[in-house]
């Protein structure tokens, strides 16, 4: 059992800014508050963070956009998604707004309705919704059982895939991410039964893909627990539903939890070790760097998959994501936790460089719990298990090669297995969109 010192510490990492919470840093000075968008909020560094001031309603007048785990971390506050993290504001259930200040309708960390005052002009970013070409129908699609799809009469695909890669025929692959729990340390809330659901309905696809990328985030536990490992645990058993080889991604959730936060190897971060022993060793991996090829067993095009982790970001992940991307295939698929919005995550910014250099046909990421094409080549999929923003639904994206060779790209419903017409779009190999 944790002492409550322990507790104490713990939360600190969580949620520094939030708290108040002084030097974790080991020498009992103040390490200096994190900047920036701040996510599911914990500490800047994998050994912690510090603010001298907890954003309450007070505070989150002063400063903000404070970042916050949830409502626990705001001092009276509430913890609402705006953009793509979430941020303490004052509520105004009852209490009017200060003039820079609006109340709207938002979601807290846990995916509840609330009302609060946030900045005018959406400082912090606007109330999470769908996005732009993102979220279900208002109406619950129909369960269709197993779905088959052609992606214009391609052809049935041949070939495997194996934790080195592989050949096939055409590629059909899946994502999926964003599988935490609603509350941080709430193994028992775990989104089992929606995984399940998801890598079920995935198994079910005909054809069913070949195998599948994951964004991120499969976790929400306290730094030095073994909270990480429990949640893996039940990870691992729900998408064992699906046969196929999966290829994670690591998320924020995955150091301390903070957007901020880097646990770059040799971290000793219990939530990297935890994902490194659970979700890189059965492909091989021991960094949460890594690229793999999936190549036409004709010869006819060729494909790599590049994995990104900005909050493991060195000098050495750098250097590595340098060489990867020049190496030249019909087709680059960059598989990364935070979008680039996101750019207050270590690596975000320093990685979409240098993939902005060189071509590459989609950018697939997580982090904001929904599904959204953001632009021509950079589609959300966060919608794992999380708690849900805005309109979304829980599922999954599906990614198939169409017999021109551009990529479909689908999001499949959870309950229904059926997909989402209105979002579905395609993009050729250069990443310019397909009729």
């Amino acid at each position: 059992m944790l002492s409550t010192r322990s507790i104490g510490l713990a939360i600190c990492l969580l949620a520094p800014l939030a708290l108040g919470c002084t030097g974790s840093n080991g020498s009992g000075t103040p390490s200096g508050p994190g900047t920036g968008d701040g996510g599911d909020a914990a500490a800047s560094t994998d050994s912690g963070g510090a603010s001298e001031t907890a954003p309450g309603d007070d505070a989150a007048q002063a400063e903000p956009c404070p970042p916050c785990v949830d409502d626990g971390s705001c001092g009276g506050g509430v913890c609402v998604q705006l953009g793509v993290d979430s941020y303490c504001a004052p509520r105004c259930d009852s209490t009017a707004c200060a003039a820079d200040r609006a109340c709207v309708d938002a979601d807290d960390a846990s995916g509840a309705k609330v009302r609060a005052c946030v900045p005018r002009g959406d400082v912090c970013g606007a109330p999470i919704g769908p996005g732009p070409d993102g979220g279900a129908p208002d109406a619950v699609l129909a369960d269709t059982g197993p779905s088959t799809y052609d992606a214009g009469d391609a052809g049935t695909p041949t070939g495997s895939v194996t934790k080195t890669g592989g050949k096939v025929s055409r590629l059909v692959f899946a994502a999926a991410g964003d599988t935490r729990p609603a509350i941080v340390g709430d193994t028992k809330g775990y989104p089992t039964a929606t995984i399940q659901k998801i890598y079920t309905r995935m198994a079910g696809l005909v054809p069913q893909p070949q195998f599948a990328v994951s964004t991120g985030d499969y976790m929400f536990a306290i730094p030095g627990t073994t909270q990480g490992a429990a949640q893996l645990d039940l990870y691992l058993g729900a998408r064992a539903k699906f046969p196929g080889v999966l290829f994670p991604s690591m998320g924020n959730h995955e150091c301390t939890g903070a957007t901020t936060s880097n646990c770059a190897p040799p971290s000793t971060n219990t939530n990297y070790g935890a994902f490194g022993a659970r979700l890189l060793a059965p492909i091989g991996r021991t960094l949460p760097w890594y690229s793999f090829r999936v190549d036409a067993t004709d010869g006819s095009w060729t494909s790599k998959f590049v994995v990104i982790a900005p909050n493991a970001w060195n000098a050495e992940q750098e250097s590595w994501l340098t060489s990867a991307m020049k190496e030249p295939t019909t087709y680059t698929f960059v598989v990364r936790h935070e979008p680039a919005a996101a750019n207050t995550a270590p690596g975000t910014t320093p990685s979409q460089t240098i993939v902005d250099a060189n071509p590459y046909t989609l950018l697939i990421v997580g982090h904001t719990h929904t599904y959204a094409r953001k632009s021509t080549r950079e589609v959300i999929f966060g919608n794992g298990g999380a708690p849900i923003t805005g309109t979304a639904r829980f599922g999954f994206g599906l990614f198939t090669m169409r017999a021109d060779g551009a990529i479909q790209v689908d999001m499949i419903d959870a309950d229904s297995g059926a997909p989402d017409l209105g979002f579905r779009f395609a993009v050729k190999a250069d990443g310019s969109a397909a009729p």
